[in-house]
């Protein structure tokens, strides 16, 4: 199980608490020091089945200095994904990839059903 998250965020925190309550054996990776890449985001937006936006941190202060609400409407997939890949806190945390299985964001019953082993493919 890979975690991926930014140590100060308060939401990624709470998703470590949840994964540490739950005796879930994980790989730590800090989001802005070892940001994901091209590659990794391409292979994880297609295993969740979720569009490119699900991926970006639309509540970040990169996304709104990049005025990214406007320019990402004109661009192509590729070029959302080099924007993507460019910074690590453009990219919406927590991530958690289990199983063949990609969770964007902390919504604890998704996580509950996945560790449980609910979702798994």
């Amino acid at each position: 199980m890979l975690f991926i998250e930014y140590p100060k965020c308060s939401t990624c925190k709470k998703a470590k608490a949840f994964l540490d309550d739950n005796k879930a054996e994980y790989i730590d990776r800090d989001i802005k020091l070892d940001r994901p890449s091209k590659k990794e985001l391409d292979e994880w937006i297609k295993v969740s089945g979720k569009d490119i936006y699900s991926f970006f941190n639309t509540s970040g202060i990169k996304y709104r200095e990049l005025n990214l609400k406007e320019t990402l409407k004109e661009l192509s997939y590729e070029e959302k994904l080099d924007i993507l890949s460019s910074d690590g806190m453009l990219v919406k945390r927590p991530i958690l990839i289990f199983n063949k299985n990609v969770l964007i964001g902390f919504k604890v019953k998704e996580w509950e059903s996945l560790l449980k082993g609910k979702d798994n493919k």
